[in-house]
């Protein structure tokens, strides 16, 4: 058998079509997005907005996503992969990054959520449009791209260090909001250019034509139906829905627990995400590569859990001192990232994946809307009730995510549904 960090390789060269368009443009994320969202929840505070409204917004922001997430099924299959990707990465991204470059108050950051939901709409057809004309077999590795590609972008973050440092945090982050918004528009035009509608895309924009909305909404019920009777996709909704909820506080409030309770310098923070990101691709070339070979990914889907959980323990027993960070915090957070990167790499991936192993390839922008609905109504709560937390100390959080993902471990361990055998075969030979 090919060595797995071989496959890897093997599989990026090898990626054709919409795989490769979609794979291929991932990295311009890092001259846009990754290189502002560090500072996104400092920023807020800079601004003035409290710990308690940064997780209410972070609540909003995953409300507004369960609108579009259960609209995004019908809106994928009427319009196509492609153009729903194009159109609603314009309304999720670019809008919001010019909203977010002039924000002054805690409303314009409320308007900038509340459109930025439409990512859901985005995430569907963009995944449909990335694995339906894809190998099965191919599938987690082509996840496993994606995840490297994200975090390669993040090599750039040293350009977001140096606008802070000799600019300061706000004018910084306004420059690096406008940016962002003319990189994702490239972005958008580069991917739509290099891709092709699916074969099964052309198959549901041909089914739902001349179908009203209310009439395709209806047929939610068989297909939530579908969902409920397969334990399999059950299985891969609780995975999706636990991992969902430590991304959010994560995202919202790791970089506020550096900044304001170890004393991390603001133009120090954007080198966290990406060393984190560097850690990572060298453990999915490596490690994570090695533990996902096998057909059953019980084992690997625990050890994320399991490791994820042991960063994040680490991190709230850090100790805070009186001014600056010292040596020892940062060599603590270095544990913490390393943690972290192999945790988060293997969750996120392992989430995806198994979502599309499970899902009934005829139904799959349907299904996975509704799945992706039901993951931010679970995760959407978590918020608020991590920046209530964080408001009465910083580290609260990372408790609130240390028992989560004591919770994915016990389901993983107790309730495990193998992929369909053809999938699992598909795994096998690739």
């Amino acid at each position: 058998m090919t060595r797995s960090h071989d496959s890897l390789w093997r599989t990026l060269r090898e990626l054709r079509g919409n795989p490769r368009a979609c794979v291929w443009t991932e990295p311009l994320w890092g001259l846009s997005m990754a290189l502002v969202l560090p500072y996104m929840s400092v920023f807020m505070l800079a601004l003035g907005i409290r710990d308690e409204q940064i997780g209410l917004l972070a609540s909003i922001g995953m409300v507004s996503q369960v609108g579009f997430g259960l609209a995004g099924g019908i809106i994928t299959d009427r319009l196509g992969r492609r153009a729903t990707t194009a159109w609603f990465d314009v309304l999720a991204w670019v809008i919001p990054c010019i909203i977010w470059a002039f924000a002054q108050n805690f409303w314009f950051f409320l308007a900038a959520s509340l459109v930025n939901g439409a990512l859901q709409v985005t995430q569907n057809s963009w995944d449909a449009l990335m694995v339906e004309d894809a190998e099965r077999g191919k599938i987690t590795r082509i996840y496993s791209l994606v995840r490297v590609a994200a975090d390669c972008s993040a090599l750039f973050a040293p350009i977001a260090a140096v606008l802070v440092a000799q600019l300061g945090m706000e004018p910084a982050v306004r420059i690096l909001f406008v940016n962002a918004a003319v990189v994702m528009a490239v972005k958008i035009v580069w991917l739509y250019r290099w891709s092709r509608e699916t074969a099964q895309g052309r198959v549901r924009m041909d089914a739902t034509r001349g179908h009203s909305a209310w009439t395709l909404f209806a047929g939610y019920r068989g297909v939530l139906r579908l969902l409920v009777r397969s334990k399999g996709s059950l299985l891969s909704l609780a995975v999706a829905a636990l991992a969902a909820a430590v991304f959010l506080v994560n995202g919202t409030f790791w970089q506020v627990v550096a900044s304001q309770h170890l004393h991390v310098p603001d133009a120090v923070l954007p080198f966290f995400p990406m060393v984190r990101s560097v850690l990572s691709v060298v453990l999915f070339f490596t490690v994570i590569a090695r533990l996902t070979t096998a057909v059953d990914l019980k084992r690997p889907t625990l050890w994320g859990f399991g490791i994820y959980l042991a960063g994040q323990l680490t991190l709230v027993v850090i100790p805070a001192v009186d001014g600056s960070a010292t040596v020892g915090t940062y060599l603590l957070l270095g544990v913490c990232l390393l943690l972290d990167a192999f945790g988060s790499g293997m969750l996120f991936m392992l989430s995806e994946s198994l979502v599309a192993l499970h899902v009934d390839p005829a139904e799959r922008s349907r299904v996975m809307a509704i799945q992706r609905t039901v993951i931010m109504l679970a995760a959407a709560p978590f918020g608020w009730i991590s920046g209530w937390l964080s408001g009465i100390h910083r580290t609260y959080p990372f408790l609130l995510t240390a028992a989560l993902l004591a919770i994915g471990l016990l389901v993983t361990a107790t309730r495990w549904v193998p992929a369909h055998p053809d999938a699992e075969k598909a795994l096998a030979e690739a």
